[in-house]
């Protein structure tokens, strides 16, 4: 029998895509395998209002600036096909129908996303559509057996890996771009680059809210 073709996807705003995003996309690939990781910029986070993040199109141009270094990584824009608010659980489904039945998924995601799980769209679906690799983040500990009982199946779906803790967030990028502080050796030159010729989060957000933009460097922000 052929093995499954290991395919990773890491969903998240990317605004903008930052050095914690990469090392954890690296670090499941090479621990559990991985032919692939598929970043898959969010069209319309559903956890954030309206205007309180880029464009789609600076945010895709961000995450393939960042990732064209390494042969491993690709982009998916699937999420601007899709209609409605960007759930994990349909951007998976539609993923997994592109790569067809010889792929097996891995969905990244931080321990801070773990605990929240849940709360999530649809989370029984989704632990049946891929298994959830979480990034394990020092000092952050989650109940794993009453996640399990909450959602029956959860652990025997749960990739767990040891990456190392770079706290980089994309809101604090953003806000240290308006106050024209620098943001160098926290993501590759080629998305600074970008930041400045297209004077990227120079403004406030429109509906800019402090908590929900927030973007860890171990919490890809799907949902």
């Amino acid at each position: 029998m052929t093995e499954k073709r290991r395919i990773g996807v890491l969903g998240g705003t990317f605004d903008p895509i930052h050095y914690g995003h990469l090392v954890i996309a690296e670090d499941a690939r090479v621990y559990l395998r991985l032919e692939q990781v598929l970043f898959v910029p969010a069209f319309l986070p559903p956890h954030k209002p309206e205007g309180s993040y880029s464009p789609f199109e600076h945010r895709v141009r961000m995450v393939e600036l960042a990732i064209a270094d390494n042969p491993h990584f690709a982009l998916s824009s699937i999420e601007a096909r899709l209609p409605g608010p960007s759930f994990t659980v349909d951007t998976v489904r539609h993923v997994q129908a592109e790569l067809g039945s010889e792929a097996e998924l891995y969905f990244v995601i931080g321990m801070d996303s773990l605990a929240n799980l849940l709360s999530w769209h649809k989370p029984e679906e989704l632990i049946h559509l891929c298994r959830i690799v979480v990034a394990e983040r020092a000092g952050y500990q989650v109940d794993l057996r009453a996640l399990g009982a909450g959602l029956p199946g959860l652990l025997q779906r749960l990739e767990l890996i040891d990456t190392p803790e770079l706290s980089i967030s994309s809101t604090d990028l953003q806000r240290r771009v308006r106050n024209g502080l620098s943001i160098r050796y926290q993501l590759p030159p080629r998305v600074e680059d970008y930041i400045q010729a297209h004077s990227l989060y120079l403004a406030e957000p429109a509906a800019h809210t402090e908590a929900n933009a927030s973007v860890m460097a171990h919490t890809p922000d799907g949902r």
